[in-house]
């Protein structure tokens, strides 16, 4: 005997989200990357407003290009929000006026050259005043558990630190979701291919070449995460 269908209620708007039921409409914080490329799809039922934000990192331009285009053929707002003074002020080799970009493996020490001081910090907190002003009630982010060892503000100390902070702080208790930091990015891609997102239509290199250079720690990640089926034209 097959097992009867879930009712309807159960499903979206309904979502799970670490054992808690609730409904959600929600705002995206979209680089335009693999992660939340993946996010947005995966959420897409669920998002009213994606923002894109533009720090002056050699990788920005495409990858907000891939996210206007991906947003704009799922009919879900795409708005971009300049943090120029990122750029000016802050050190890091991501940025425009920073150093070259490093090449190897996210577990190699030179990799923590591209850490942008606080970023999910400073983008979060403008997404939460983003989402109440639109009456939004979630924040999603698609940072994972990958991120961790080099960046501070993608692990689950932070981003639990950080809800609680805009819980408090916001007069609906906006919540931060963060349903991809605990897992790696391959279990991410493996969800995109579930789905059957075109990969081809985002954008990782921290470089920001035409191509994808194949060798900075961004690459060398999305070559790992798509293995098997990955669209990718990389230089090396």
């Amino acid at each position: 005997m097959q097992p009867k269908p879930a009712p309807a209620y159960f499903h979206r708007p309904f979502i799970f989200y670490r054992n808690i039921l609730f409904t959600m409409n929600a705002l995206i914080v979209y680089s335009g990357g693999l992660d939340s490329s993946t996010l947005l799809h995966q959420y897409k039922d669920d998002i009213r407003l994606a923002v894109s934000f533009h720090y002056g990192s050699k990788h920005n331009d495409r990858e907000i290009s891939y996210a206007r285009q991906n947003c704009e053929e799922l009919g879900i707002r795409h708005i971009v929000i300049n943090l120029g003074f990122m750029n000016e002020y802050f050190r890091s080799d991501l940025l425009q006026s920073g150093g070259d970009i490093p090449e190897g493996h996210y577990e190699a020490d030179n990799m923590r050259k591209t850490i942008v001081p606080f970023r999910n910090g400073i983008m979060l907190s403008i997404a939460v005043g983003l989402a109440e002003s639109n009456d939004l009630d979630a924040v999603l982010i698609g940072n994972h558990f990958g991120d961790h060892a080099i960046y501070p503000d993608c692990r689950r100390s932070f981003i639990d630190a950080f809800t609680a902070a805009a819980k408090a702080g916001t007069e609906v208790g906006i919540q931060i979701l963060s349903p991809y930091c605990d897992i790696s990015k391959r279990e991410i891609a493996l969800i995109g291919q579930e789905l059957g997102i075109d990969y081809n239509k985002t954008y990782s290199c921290y470089k920001g070449g035409e191509k994808h250079c194949g060798k900075c720690g961004t690459c060398v990640e999305r070559k790992e995460a798509l293995e098997g089926f990955d669209p990718t034209e990389y230089e090396a």
